[in-house]
């Protein structure tokens, strides 16, 4: 008799819970169920924990606020020895299982639905507690810490102070570290400080590899977030750096939800969210981002008071 696989032992249980009657493939992370329906499924490592509680509560987010727009997740937890589910503070594998998409490139038509739904849906949708977010989230590999701030000046600059820290003491990176702090200082306060915004819910990576278009219904679909609430600027930042987008996504989008005041330091604000994720990809992957990096800064400190 073949011996259960780790896999096997967290998400086969719980997937009989789902559907008691049915039998399971697991080619994971796409899960085969004897129904014809398909499932996603991943189990992570102890180390992983906070990672997969991070995507599980975003998607969680997302799902209240754009229902559909992301994939459902239908479990989740930490799973002990021998699969029995332990607490979330507890050691043990993070797992979850969500729904299944097939998903293809973001379509033109698909794109412009995804403006709107951002817009008037996940954009729309207010914090409670202010600006960042409940639990740690992740976006690639870099740990955000979150917890609340009162203003957006505040969480912005902390998110960007984290990244910051990162790269200090490595000597390559001293002028983008001395620059980042002069951001924080002057350019932050200047382009954020009197903005008039709501905290609402941002995907969080929000580039081409993460969105995508349902090849069975035509909708667009967006996945593995690391959500916080802020800005809603921030949110297109990443899309305009790395493309993907058809024009059609961006034009919908500011038809719903049009720029915020002042107009006139969008694309310095633009920029200043832009920076966030060069200096990510510059703790993920090194100096070949710290040359955008430096040229968002050197524009964003020539340009602002």
């Amino acid at each position: 008799m073949p011996k259960t696989t780790i896999f096997e032992s967290i998400l086969l249980p719980r997937l009989r819970n789902i559907e008691p009657e049915a039998q399971f493939t697991l080619t994971l992370p796409i899960i085969n169920s004897s129904s014809g329906r398909r499932y996603y499924g991943k189990v992570g490592t102890t180390a992983e924990k906070d990672q997969y509680i991070g995507e599980v509560e975003s998607l969680k987010a997302i799902g209240s606020a754009a229902p559909g727009l992301a994939p459902r997740v239908l479990v989740h937890g930490v799973a002990g020895d021998p699969g029995e589910d332990a607490s979330q503070d507890g050691l043990g594998r993070p797992y979850f299982i969500s729904e299944y998409k097939g998903i293809a490139s973001l379509t033109d038509e698909a794109g412009a639905t995804l403006g709107k739904r951002m817009a008037t849906e996940l954009h729309a949708h207010r914090s409670p507690s202010g600006f960042g977010f409940p639990v740690p989230t992740f976006c690639g590999a870099t740990r955000q810490e979150n917890g609340w701030y009162e203003t957006w000046e505040d969480c912005y600059s902390a998110m960007i102070g984290n990244l910051l820290a990162s790269l200090k003491g490595k000597r390559m990176f001293t002028e983008m570290c001395n620059k980042g702090e002069e951001v924080r200082i002057r350019v932050i306060p200047y382009l954020l400080g009197s903005l008039s915004v709501e905290p609402v819910l941002l995907h969080g990576d929000l580039w081409s590899g993460n969105v995508g278009t349902d090849q069975v219904t035509g909708e667009p679909v967006i996945f593995d977030p690391s959500s916080y609430y802020g800005h809603n600027e921030a949110d297109l930042a990443i899309a305009r750096i790395f493309g993907g987008f058809p024009r059609s996504f961006f034009k919908t989008y500011h038809m719903h939800l049009p720029k915020t005041e002042p107009i006139e330091q969008y694309e310095l604000r633009a920029d200043l969210y832009e920076l966030y994720h060069y200096l990510n990809h510059t703790v993920l992957f090194g100096s070949s981002y710290a040359g955008s990096a430096l040229k968002k800064m050197d524009r964003l400190l020539r340009e602002c008071p």
